[in-house]
């Protein structure tokens, strides 16, 4: 053998080892192969500036509530949109029309925990509508049994993010 060829073998070799390690480290951390970098928030905040929608910088706030219960990120941002126009039509910091519009919040943070806590069903007074149901579910029970098309709308919108 002459010796390049026998350093490309010694390549491939070390080569084929890294692979082997790498994929024995995911295998037992499998956390280790996520995205460090969460995409999710900045496509909120890009949507929202877009169009000109006072919401935006509060992507993140967003996800962590969705997140908390494993719920559509999209859901609570398109709700917004829907009541308020992304938060251009929104009074005392509800940008989600929560209870008639008429309920206020110490912030637009602050109203996204709260409605995402009751959309996970982690509220005891709403649980019973919101607790175990699918998107479409808890649309038409946010809204659908006033407007028919509200489902249909909100997730319309939801696709846009």
């Amino acid at each position: 053998m002459s010796p390049p060829f026998r350093w490309k073998l010694a390549l491939i070799g070390i080569s084929t080892s890294f692979v082997v390690v790498g994929i024995f480290f995911i295998i037992q951390r499998p956390e280790a192969a996520e995205l460090p970098y969460d995409v999710r928030p900045e496509r909120i905040d890009r949507y929202f500036a877009k169009n000109n929608m006072p919401l935006k910088g509060h992507g993140k706030t967003f996800v962590e509530a969705a997140d908390t219960c494993g719920m559509d990120w999209r859901l609570l941002p398109a709700i917004a949109v829907r009541e308020s126009s992304g938060g251009k039509h929104m009074q005392l910091n509800n940008p989600f029309g929560w209870g008639g519009a008429q309920i206020p919040f110490e912030s637009i943070d602050d109203a996204t925990r709260v409605v995402g806590q009751h959309l996970c069903g982690d509220e005891p007074d709403t649980a019973k509508w919101y607790s175990t149901t699918s998107t479409y579910e808890k649309l038409y029970r946010y809204n659908g049994t006033v407007i028919s098309t509200y489902p249909a709308e909100v997730q319309w919108i939801m696709n846009q993010f």
